[in-house]
């Protein structure tokens, strides 16, 4: 049974900032909801109210809501419109597909002074004969019934032998309450029956009266000759079970019964239980599911990357780093997020599935670092190594300080921003040009450069024998 819950009623009011006691609108449809409580003392200033495919069987807690314009209530199990005298604003009342049988509770309608449009198709008063003119004359304030417009004529034809009509109606709603009595004695006795089925099979269990069994033959299922050759065949066994649920299921659908609000709630139960056994089932495959194994009993770590995401994992050699970038769904909240470093690998869980990944080298668990990118909704895990190449910083730039003794020119005391080069200027070059060593005007005018050889110096003998002769070169 699904209650009205303060938190239920906040968590439809998203467009008023989850306030519930300046709210105007709300809508509760298709919630399985089986009583109307609570809105009248938490919503005052309502003015549209959607309760549409519940579970409702009467109208009640609504007579304090003093601006309520609009109140759906279609597709329910009202028998009865009762309660909504106090609702002095509403102008329109849904009530498509229910259960209403005795039409003469219209008239409790007659204090809704501002009531214009009223919605009664689909329920059994509608059948009754004379049913149109009965509510045009006792709710004059109507203009519209089941969508169509009530003219002036249709409203004067209306109050023309009301009495007959209003005799024939009572009739009509005699002969439809003693079928509905008639309904509720077979859904009470199908109900007794069906529990007393459910008793007799679990009475036939074993150990049910609470006594002690000793025959085994009698406790332990017989297993047939085949299944014991093949050692059995739990896929057959499921097979099995499940063709005789689904024939279940199909004699329950095809078999006719009428349409009732009795018959609505079994239906209601009846898909209820399917769905708590669908449940059960997936709980059952999630238990016997094998967990993923992410480390081998050799403590080998494996990769594993269960939600399929992308990722990149990169090496900075200049701060001695391991970064992965690992591609997060966008707008995933990152409270759904754990990252868990280890000196060799990496583990990250997004809702519930896990990225595992082997790192090419050890790192620092305590000083890694997981930040997340507000634009993309990447992961970037920093992880520093614990081995690695050791660079020199880098040290800040020095000024040349000038000699005490001796002036220095200000080009010497420049910004040193790197290695010290030497700078060459042609303009400021100091070597011998030996192209223009002589002027090319002088070598012009005098001709041809003529070798001179230097005079040879005269050697003195003492000798007496000694003869100086020209032609014969120098001893040197």
């Amino acid at each position: 049974m699904v209650l009205i819950t303060e938190d239920l009623i906040r968590r439809r009011a998203e467009h008023n900032n989850c306030e519930i006691f300046s709210l105007e609108e709300v809508s509760l449809h298709q919630q399985d909801i089986e009583k109307i409580e609570h809105i009248d003392k938490w919503c005052r200033d309502l003015k549209i109210l959607y309760l549409q495919n519940n579970l409702i069987p009467r109208i009640e807690n609504v007579n304090k809501l003093k601006k309520l314009e609009y109140l759906n209530l279609a597709l329910n199990n009202i028998e009865l419109i009762e309660n909504l005298e106090g609702c002095e604003s509403l102008q329109k009342l849904d009530l498509t597909v229910n259960f209403v049988g005795q039409l003469s509770s219209v008239q409790s309608l007659k204090s809704n002074l501002h009531l214009r449009e009223l919605f009664l198709v689909g329920n059994p008063c509608t059948e009754f004969e004379g049913y149109r003119q009965y509510v045009v004359a006792y709710l004059p304030q109507l203009k519209f019934l089941d969508g169509k417009e009530i003219m002036r004529s249709e409203r004067i034809r209306a109050g023309q032998g009301l009495e007959a009509v209003r005799r024939r109606v009572w009739e009509q709603e005699q002969e439809y309450l003693e079928k509905r009595a008639r309904e509720k004695q077979e859904a009470q006795d199908t109900k007794k029956n069906k529990e007393q089925r459910k008793k007799e099979e679990s009475s036939r269990k074993p150990g049910f009266d609470g006594r002690w069994y000793t025959d085994i033959n009698n406790t332990v299922p017989k297993v047939p000759e085949e299944n014991k050759e093949n050692g059995g065949n739990p896929e057959e066994e499921e097979k099995t079970r499940g063709t005789c649920t689904d024939d279940l299921d199909k004699e329950f659908w095809e078999k006719p019964c009428a349409f009732t609000p009795e018959s609505r709630l079994e239906a209601h139960r009846h898909m209820e239980e399917k769905r708590r056994a669908k449940d059960r089932e997936r709980e059952k495959d999630k238990k016997a599911k094998a967990p993923r194994t992410l480390i081998t009993a050799e403590g080998k770590v494996l990769n594993v990357n269960e939600p399929k995401l992308e990722f990149y994992l990169s090496e900075d050699e200049e701060n001695n780093t391991i970064i992965l970038d690992l591609a997060v769904y966008r707008h995933m909240d990152t409270s759904l997020l754990e990252v868990d470093v280890q000196p060799t690998y990496v583990r990250v869980t997004v809702k519930g599935k896990t990225f595992q990944l082997v790192l090419p080298a050890e790192v620092r668990p305590d000083s890694s670092t997981a930040k997340r990118s507000q634009t993309t909704g990447h992961l970037l895990v920093t992880m520093p190594k614990i081995q690695g190449e050791v660079k020199p910083k880098k040290t800040a730039p020095r000024l040349l300080q000038p000699s005490q003794s001796s002036e220095v020119p200000a080009e010497k005391t420049r910004k040193m921003t790197g290695p010290e080069r030497l700078e060459v200027d042609p303009s400021k070059h100091s070597c011998v040009d030996l192209a223009n060593i002589i002027p090319r005007e002088k070598i012009v005018s005098q001709g041809p450069l003529k070798l001179q050889r230097p005079p040879l110096n005269k050697v003195g003998c003492n000798s007496e024998d000694f003869e100086d002769d020209p032609d014969v070169p120098p001893l040197v």
